[in-house]
């Protein structure tokens, strides 16, 4: 640790990593410390100088008197004698969350700042300044979406008017809030405990922190500064914030020309205490533009990357070339690698009921594409054949493709979507045999039934990252699973009978696999769960949810 001064106010600083690199600067908010960024820092420190600092009030920083002391340009004064003094001859890449964001925003906005910041990334904390504007904005123009938005904001905001309450909030940090706020965050936002946070002055810094509400708020939303910026800013919109809404960072290309907005699915505090890799790798996206001139990722840019299994053919084929069209990036993967580099996008050989050779695909696709936004399990195997009569070997077979290759997909590509915090989407392909039981698709309608509840499971569960999950069920669709299908119980000459038979059936059913791709695409737009797609899917799936008895009954006689 060394000290700092600014005027009158000794400021706590905390520096790691080479110090011949590039510096980062990173500025806590309320009512934090420097250690809340420890996740963050370990990262960063990998590669470049980074420095924290204990703001006045709070940790071992000295306090200062009086409400007045904790105006924004204090604080801005606080954070330029910070940088001038860890890095004097080279400006800072900043990174700010919660307060730390809105004394940075003071800091980035004030003119000549270009020489002393290079870069910034903010989170939950605006510029107090564009806060007023947008306000008034919205009650200026009063459509629907605007007062939504204007009074989801106001709701989320509850706290600062009870800041301004004479002595009490003061009390409850000292006396209540303060012992409880582990368990507090626990409950909230799913931030385990641990040993470093909060800092054992927690209470007092709160206790003193209010004064950064009293101090400001009135002042700025009452009598707004035009406060415009060419540095280069990066805004992560927590989707799970319960006090900065994302919606306060639209129109503020008006004062930021050189934006980037992101979204992160954490909340508040989770996003540093628990996701603080990916904030890490987001921050450093953003100066490796700025300092190499690294292309922006493709978050920011709106293109998407795709992985498409059983690409091959069929409706996987058809899936890749309808992403493709919308402009997307596509991999697509067969267990017939010709077939794969026919579709188009970037090819591979895979057989996904293999799970290291699935591990080592999307290990290859991260190392030369990123991490996908879009995942669909596709392949898939046809059997016909009743449950006496099917095999050992056949239900096998069947279930490993069907059913072990999408749980393979789920698994290798969810987790990578999960750790990266941005959001996707994960498509499963199934049928609507799932749900229409045929005493002549036992292993078949098994394994889709599977997926289906599989994927309902995996919704549940990683909505909350931002993941969506759909099942698509087509009915009878013409493609060259038919001609593969095998049969239970059938000589060869058989079997290649009844392919040939249902190849004419589907074929005059004529119901193009480019259909259900273009359902594929409106699914991921719209986060739909479940999608039946052909007619008889549809009102498959009306029967099996009006009178399963009904379906049953019917299934004898079939």
């Amino acid at each position: 640790m060394r000290i700092v001064e600014s005027g009158d106010v000794r400021l706590a600083v905390y520096e790691e990593g080479p110090s011949d690199a590039p510096t980062v600067l990173l500025v806590h908010g309320y009512p934090d410390t420097h250690t809340v960024w420890d996740d963050v820092a370990a990262v960063l420190a990998e590669r470049f100088h980074v420095v924290r600092y204990d703001v006045r009030g709070a940790g071992k920083s000295s306090a200062p008197r009086g409400t007045a002391a904790y105006r924004l340009e204090n604080l801005r004064a606080d954070l330029f004698a910070v940088a001038d003094a860890v890095s004097p001859d080279e400006p800072v890449h900043l990174i700010a969350h919660d307060w730390g964001s809105i004394q940075a925003w003071e800091a980035v906005t004030e003119p000549g700042a270009e020489k002393r910041i290079a870069s910034y990334t903010s989170m939950s904390g605006p510029c107090l300044d564009h806060v007023a504007y947008w306000m008034r904005e919205r009650w200026s123009r009063p459509t629907p979406r605007h007062v939504k938005q204007a009074l989801t904001q106001q709701l989320h905001s509850w706290y600062i008017l009870a800041f301004h309450v004479p002595v009490l909030p003061q009390l409850l940090w000292r006396l209540a809030i303060a012992q409880r706020w582990p368990v507090l965050l626990e409950k909230l936002e799913g931030v385990p405990r641990r040993p470093d946070h909060p800092a054992d002055t927690l209470a007092g810094d709160a206790a003193r922190g209010v004064s950064l509400y009293r101090a400001n708020f009135r002042e700025r939303l009452s009598k707004p500064r035009q406060r415009g910026t060419r540095i280069p800013v990066q805004v992560l919109m927590l989707t799970g914030d319960h006090y900065v809404s994302p919606a306060l960072s639209e129109g503020l290309q008006r004062w930021v020309p050189n934006l980037w907005r992101r979204r992160l699915h954490a909340g508040h505090w989770s996003a540093l205490l628990r996701d603080g890799g990916a904030v890490a790798r987001m921050a450093t996206e953003l100066i490796d533009h700025v300092s190499a001139g690294k292309p922006a990722p493709r978050q920011v840019t709106g293109k998407k990357l795709v992985v498409v299994t059983g690409a091959g053919s069929g409706i996987g084929r058809e899936t890749a070339r309808a992403f493709a069209k919308r402009g997307d990036e596509v991999v697509v993967c067969d267990l017939d690698e010709a077939a794969a580099r026919e579709t188009g996008g970037h090819a591979y050989q895979v057989d996904v009921s293999d799970e290291a050779a699935m591990r080592k695909f999307a290990d290859d696709v991260v190392a030369q594409h990123g991490v996908p936004d879009i995942v669909v399990n596709n392949a898939g195997i046809g059997h016909a054949g009743s449950f006496l009569s099917t095999t050992h070997e056949e239900w096998q077979r069947v279930l490993d493709v069907n059913l072990w290759g999408v749980i393979h997909g789920c698994q290798v590509f969810g987790e990578l979507l999960a750790e990266r915090g941005e959001g996707g989407h994960i498509v499963n392909v199934a049928s609507a045999a799932a749900y229409l039981p045929m005493k002549s698709l036992a292993a078949y309608s098994t394994s889709k039934a599977a997926v289906l509840m599989l994927s309902d499971c995996l919704r549940a569960e990683v909505s909350g990252r931002g993941i969506g999950v759909s099942t698509i069920c087509p009915g009878l669709v013409n493609t060259n699973i038919t001609r593969t299908t095998t049969f239970s119980g059938v000589s060869a000459d058989e079997q290649a009978r009844k392919q040939a038979s249902a190849a004419k059936a589907y074929q005059r059913r004529n119901f193009g696999p480019e259909k259900v791709a273009a359902e594929i695409v409106r699914a991921v737009e719209r986060d739909k769960a479940t999608v039946p797609v052909t007619p008889e899917a549809k009102a498959g799936l009306l029967l099996s949810r009006l009178s399963p008895a009904a379906l049953r009954a019917a299934v004898r006689f079939a």
